[in-house]
């Protein structure tokens, strides 16, 4: 079975595919001289970071403006945007290094409407309320991912937290978040990576108001002391 035939059921096209390929093995070359994952072999890669994110695909809308917070190596943000040609995605990252490799991935894949920005997601006054998604992957738990998506949102605008097996409990404990920042669950799906490497959950939360203007505070302060 080649690595591509994972992917069949987000029907992409040659190019799709080809330009995720380009990626992975922009991937490997550069996880070899900076930490950006320690999954690098291709099946690994296709699913536990190409299958997993493109799951998201299912979700958003042509032409959505989305905000992928703590980017990282570009997941879920990169496949998204390869999977879905109209919207225009901000890779949000605070890490220069990290910013070089997403930069270089898009340059040499030819994508355009995505842009990188070094920052936290915090610290982006210019951004509150703009966004209609805000995703995340493998940043934060959920209490203190809310502070650092929800302002982001415009009302009525989704976050979607991709998560392990045990967001339950990561749901419960974020319920004070819930009411502070005017949010709520409206839905979760949950799905198995194929060859049996995991469970997901993605959790939809939907702003339901504007966000209280003293949110978010500074990192440290998230941090030590989530909502």
């Amino acid at each position: 079975m080649e690595s591509k035939d994972y992917l069949k059921e987000f029907n992409l096209n040659e190019g799709q595919l080809s330009s995720l390929n380009t990626y992975m093995l922009l991937l490997q070359e550069w996880s070899k001289k900076m930490n950006l994952t320690s999954i690098t072999e291709e099946k690994e890669v296709y699913i536990k970071h190409f299958y997993d994110s493109l799951l998201l695909s299912k979700f958003v809308k042509e032409n959505e403006i989305v905000g992928d917070i703590g980017s990282g190596a570009g997941f879920p943000g990169i496949p998204l945007k390869i999977a879905r040609e109209s919207l225009h995605v901000d890779l949000i990252e605070p890490t220069t290094k990290r910013c070089l490799f997403l930069s270089e991935v898009i340059k040499t894949i030819n994508l355009t409407n995505i842009e990188v920005i070094n920052k936290r997601s915090e610290e982006l006054p210019d951004k509150k309320d703009t966004f209609d998604v805000v995703t995340s992957r493998a940043v934060a738990a959920l209490n203190i991912l809310l502070e650092l998506s929800i302002p982001l949102l415009k009302v009525n605008g989704r976050m979607y937290a991709l998560k392990g097996s045990s967001f339950d409990e990561e749901i419960k404990e974020a319920q004070n978040a819930f009411k502070e920042l005017n949010c709520k669950v409206t839905n979760i799906f949950e799905f198995d990576l194929p060859e049996d490497l995991g469970h997901r959950a993605i959790i939809e939360i939907t702003k339901t108001k504007p966000t209280p203007k003293k949110y978010p505070r500074i990192y440290a302060k998230i941090k030590k002391q989530p909502l």
